[in-house]
């Protein structure tokens, strides 16, 4: 469903791959009321909290342009 490159929601400034223009990256942050410490289903897809706490996931979909990113979502 995603293509590459796979940008993690964490790093250190400089360190990732570069978005140069016409890249459209999603942007899918987890907030969780427990712990960080997450688990990847037998689905491959499913992703829970390893504590079962309350957790939300969302996406915003951003393009990047010769004027910088715009976000699509």
């Amino acid at each position: 469903m995603h293509e590459e490159p796979q940008v993690p929601n964490y790093g250190k400034k400089g360190t990732g791959p570069e978005l140069t223009e016409g890249l459209v990256i999603a942007i899918e942050p987890m907030f969780t009321l427990g712990t960080d410490d997450i688990f990847i289903e037998d689905d491959g897809w499913t992703v829970t909290t390893r504590d079962e706490s309350l957790a939300a996931h969302f996406e915003h979909t951003v393009v990047i342009t010769k004027n910088g990113p715009e976000i699509l979502t």
